[in-house]
């Protein structure tokens, strides 16, 4: 099911008020869609899912679509040895897939993998990037590993250098992080220094008490502290939060996808991010820097 565009009001969980799918994007915004499915295993399936959502968001006019981390693959009890066994390199069947779906749809397109770095060593977690003539645009490799709430992600995966990812989208520019990287404010500080506007999320937030508040809470944060929209884009299911969101540069919630697989979407305007910037010019004022260490 498609949520149709929303304006500046904040949306409540499972909605997506005002519009229709049908109607274009206002002049000069970027429609934005967050494609949320409940992975599995099962690579094919997986694919499957994520083309029928990147169908539905082509049609309803996204011209941005983003799938959770881990979209490729998501296994229930993830080890080292699992994890290598479903990894593929950048020119392996899953990218090839999103180039296919992107080019089909006339998009650009974001989604999680377990990457094969062909040198022996543990897979990485990648965002890639591909866009609307299905070419590589890039790949964001998690720097954050998910090191927390009794889990060891640096067990069986690598972690990438603080390199930030920043695409161009239709005149806005989008930077990459993943996940757990969210409860970080240095990784979407450093990214706003390299250009960035919109901060798109990748994630599979693993549900428990308090949570669900967790993510929302700091996807709005990082819009507000950083004037930017926040694509934070969940995985479904059981042991996921889903709750996929828009955020504005004011921290307003434009879309709010709930629990259950689908798409919402939302208009990205400039204009409004100049504004926020205008009244609120807290980047200019910084006394600070991002250094990685």
């Amino acid at each position: 099911m498609t949520r149709e565009p929303a304006g500046t009001t904040r949306a409540a969980a499972g909605t997506n008020p005002t519009a229709t799918a049908t109607t274009r994007a206002p002049s000069g915004t970027t429609r934005a869609a967050l494609a949320q499915l409940a992975a599995g295993p099962d690579k094919a399936a997986n694919l499957t899912a994520a083309a029928a959502l990147v169908a539905e968001a082509g049609a309803a006019g996204a011209r941005l679509v983003v799938l959770p981390e881990y979209a490729m693959a998501h296994l229930e009890r993830p080890d080292a040895a699992g994890l290598a066994a479903v990894a593929e390199p950048l020119d392996g069947q899953f990218v090839t897939a999103l180039a296919d779906l992107a080019r089909a749809h006339r998009l650009t397109l974001l989604a999680g993998m377990v990457e094969d770095l062909a040198d022996g060593g543990r897979p990485a977690n990648t965002v890639v990037a591909v866009g609307p003539d299905g070419a590589l645009l890039g790949a964001y490799r998690k720097v954050h590993l998910y090191d927390a709430f009794g889990d060891r992600e640096s067990d069986r995966l690598r972690a990438g250098p603080p390199e930030p990812l920043v695409l161009a989208v239709d005149g806005l520019r989008v930077g990459v992080l993943t996940c757990y990287d969210l409860r970080f404010p240095e990784m979407a500080r450093l990214l706003l220094d390299a250009g960035a506007e919109v901060l798109a999320v990748p994630a599979a937030w693993v549900a428990g008490p308090g949570k669900a508040d967790h993510w929302l809470t700091l996807a709005k944060a990082r819009a507000i502290e950083n004037t930017a929209y926040v694509l934070g884009c969940g995985m479904t299911g059981p042991r996921c939060t889903g709750r996929s969101v828009v955020v504005d540069p004011a921290g307003a919630i434009l879309a709010d996808a709930g629990e259950d697989p689908g798409v919402v979407v939302a208009d990205l305007d400039p204009a409004v991010l100049a504004e926020v910037r205008a009244a609120n010019p807290s980047l200019r004022n910084r006394r600070f820097t991002v250094r990685p260490r």
